[in-house]
């Protein structure tokens, strides 16, 4: 046979062999983009198919293995929701570069943690060197909602710098806990002692005010601060700040001067939920 016949033969199965790469290329990057189902999905899909399996003929049998891995599945996902208070609700990503030695995939993830919102785009460089894989985070960009605190600001701005995926959330897990647990401190005392307690920047706000309803002018500003520094470390801070009519004030002048300090002492000694309640209890019984 003519070797231009082999040659046009050799070049028609290259040009399949590159139209299939290229085809394939395409495919991977279509199916990475597709968004991810959410923890939430996960979870209803979770309980959708336990209930149809249940609902199904008593004499169709389905794998034990299968039902197992699906219960275990659904437990270890709430126990992670429920100890770290994370949901992402979107992930997607897309490969940008691929060699046989080095991967780079661009990721956007989306999702919660307690009621704080966040969204986070970066790029994964992974590099196989004998047989060891090494990640290397880059053009990290994080979006949340409460970094108009200066301390938030501050610690995204420092962790987008250095690219340290594991020391935000580590530290945002901590943070959203304590923005938590003051939310719920606050809607407990404001109901337990609705005619006492105010919440002037609702729930979400970093302060509460007392008022002795016997006592007109005479109120109590209790500041709760969550602090989170460039590092990532949590802490609240909270003070208290005396608002006193005169008459009061002239009365009983060093007593009043006393509360702020015996109030951090008390947070100190007794916690911040004892503290306060013992503040409002005092309060309320003043004449």
């Amino acid at each position: 046979m003519d070797k231009s016949v082999y040659q046009a033969y050799e070049d028609e199965i290259r040009a399949l062999e590159e139209e299939i790469r290229l085809l394939t290329e395409k495919y991977e990057d279509i199916r990475q983009e597709s968004t991810f189902f959410s923890d939430e999905e996960i979870l209803k899909s979770i309980k959708s198919f336990q209930q149809e399996t249940q609902g199904e003929t008593k004499g169709q049998e389905y794998p034990s293995d299968l039902k197992a891995e699906l219960e275990s599945l659904g437990t270890d996902l709430s126990f992670f929701m429920t100890l770290t208070g994370f949901q992402f609700t979107n992930h997607s990503k897309k490969t940008v570069e691929k060699t046989e030695k080095r991967t780079v995939q661009k990721h956007r993830l989306s999702g919660k943690c307690h009621s704080l919102s966040f969204q986070l785009e970066f790029q994964l460089l992974e590099m196989q060197n004998n047989e060891k894989v090494s990640a290397v985070v880059s053009d990290l960009s994080i979006v949340m909602e409460s970094r108009e605190d200066s301390d938030v600001s501050k610690f995204v701005s420092s962790t987008e710098e250095h690219g340290n995926l594991l020391t935000f959330f580590r530290s945002l897990s901590a943070y959203a806990e304590w923005y938590e647990h003051r939310r719920r401190t606050f809607l407990h005392f404001k109901a337990k002692y609705p005619d006492i307690v105010t919440v002037p920047e609702g729930l979400l706000g970093d302060f509460i005010i007392l008022r002795n309803p016997k006592v007109s002018g005479f109120e109590l500003m209790i500041v709760w601060k969550i602090h989170l520094d460039e590092e990532g470390t949590t802490t609240p801070v909270l003070d208290l700040l005396p608002k006193v009519p005169e008459q009061v004030l002239e009365q009983r002048m060093m007593s009043v001067e006393s509360i702020p300090g015996r109030f951090r002492s008390a947070v100190r000694l007794l916690g911040i939920e004892a503290a306060i309640e013992n503040l409002i209890k005092v309060l309320g019984s003043e004449e």
